[in-house]
């Protein structure tokens, strides 16, 4: 028997609530036919179960007797006829533990109860931060200002990588470590242990994080397998961190275990962007640090809330306007339970984009990748797995860009980055 992506259980007890729960994210299923073929798999596997302690004992029978008796030569005809039953029922057993398997992987994680249904027209804003800023001159977009301040050479990205790809330089290239450095610095501080993870994964870690079989379309494919991408660029660090423990059993003394991590981002991006998506909003590789928690079950709606403050809290430090968005169920990643996104403000395009998703798995990422903890008393438990963006930088290069412009063409460095710069305003550069 494979994973358990959702509660078998909470499936063979409960369909309508699984499939009322579902129906959230527009994945309409009827369980019926399901709780069927698990029915007749659970049959199958009782039948062989039976069937092997039957030839078991007949193999100690025969042992007992005269090897040329007539007693041992029919109960050797009899355990060869066991063994040719035994044999059906495993062939049937193996179809019908693929059928199962097949289907249950294609299921999304279950969303909570609060969670809105629909798509995006029903995410909820949850609080925002500041105001947006409101200029007495006449403002430029994030590219006319990152071409300005020589901080970015989108031209000879494409030259190098093709489309969505680009080349920070100079004060750019300072600007972007410096906020890389300075969420790390922040992260490391409060307790998390840094981990700088490979860039190639198997297919087991794209599975274990909810990525495959479904959406192996979506990444960077090194070498293709039998069930998909053999090994993958990592599309973010999470798929990398997830893995961290699978196949373990942690003790539950040591929950939470507390991960950051620092990658680029491998991201194909089908499909045509809109056209306001310019410069580094959308691209195949871009930079992230990213949060990631193993915690207790009882104490995962409170890891949720402490890498939302975290996440937010970075956002504030760089002085930007900002807003917490809780997501609507077809909005929401399809591993996750519930996720809570943080937006900063765009001028330029009057809209607020994403920098951050905080996202809480609950047990189904840790169901795929058999990671659980020993309770002092009981049995081993699934954990819950929990993840956030702590932060993405390429939508937050052309928030600052665009919220802290001057008059002048000049562009104020917050303050937590100055001492990686230098300086306290960009000025434009004739690099070339």
């Amino acid at each position: 028997m494979g994973p358990e992506m959702l509660d078998l259980t909470l499936i063979r007890e409960h369909p309508q609530r699984v499939e009322r729960a579902l129906a959230k994210r527009a994945v309409h299923v009827n369980l019926t036919t399901f709780l069927a073929l698990d029915e007749k798999y659970r049959q199958n596997k009782t039948q062989a179960e039976t069937l092997r302690a039957e030839r078991k004992r007949i193999s100690r029978k025969i042992a007992q007797l005269p090897p040329t008796g007539p007693t041992a030569v029919a109960k050797r005809a009899e355990a060869t006829e066991l063994s040719a039953r035994l044999a059906a029922i495993e062939e049937q057993l193996a179809g019908l533990t693929a059928e199962r398997q097949a289907f249950l992987d294609q299921l999304p994680n279950l969303p909570d109860e609060d969670v809105p249904a629909g798509g995006k027209a029903q995410n909820q804003v949850v609080r925002e931060h500041g105001t947006q800023p409101d200029f007495d001159f006449e403002p430029r977009d994030h590219v006319d200002l990152a071409r300005r301040l020589g901080l970015i050479d989108y031209e000879r990205g494409v030259k190098l990588g093709g489309t969505g790809h680009w080349v920070y330089r100079g004060n750019g290239a300072l600007l972007e470590w410096a906020l890389l450095n300075f969420f790390l610095e922040t992260h490391v501080r409060d307790g998390y242990e840094f981990i700088l993870p490979p860039h190639l994964l198997t297919y087991q870690a794209g599975y274990t994080a909810g990525q495959f079989p479904k959406f192996a379309e979506d990444v960077f494919a090194i070498e293709q397998g039998p069930a998909g991408p053999q090994r993958f660029l990592l599309p973010t660090s999470e798929t990398a961190l997830v893995n961290l423990h699978r196949d373990e059993v942690l003790a539950e003394a040591e929950l939470p275990r507390k991960y950051v991590a620092y990658s680029p981002c491998y991201r194909r991006e089908a499909g045509s962007y809109r056209a306001t998506e310019r410069g580094t909003l959308r691209g195949h590789q871009f930079n992230k640090v990213e949060m990631f928690q193993f915690a207790h079950p009882d104490a995962s709606d409170l890891a949720h809330e402490e890498l939302l403050a975290r996440a937010a809290e970075l956002v504030e430090a760089l002085g930007l306007h900002h807003r917490i968005t809780r997501l609507a169920a077809e909005d929401t990643s399809a591993a996750m339970a519930k996720t809570f996104d943080v937006e900063v403000w765009l001028p330029s395009i009057s809209a607020y984009v994403e920098v951050s998703s905080v996202s809480n798995a609950r047990d189904y990422q840790a169901r795929r990748g058999n990671t659980r903890y020993r309770p002092a008393a009981g049995k081993p438990a699934y954990v819950h797995t929990l993840n956030a963006s702590g932060l993405a930088t390429s939508r937050l290069l052309p928030a600052m860009l665009e919220q802290h412009q001057r008059p002048d063409g000049t562009v104020a460095v917050p303050k937590v980055l100055q001492r990686w710069l230098g300086c306290e305003f960009l000025k434009p550069s004739t690099t070339e």
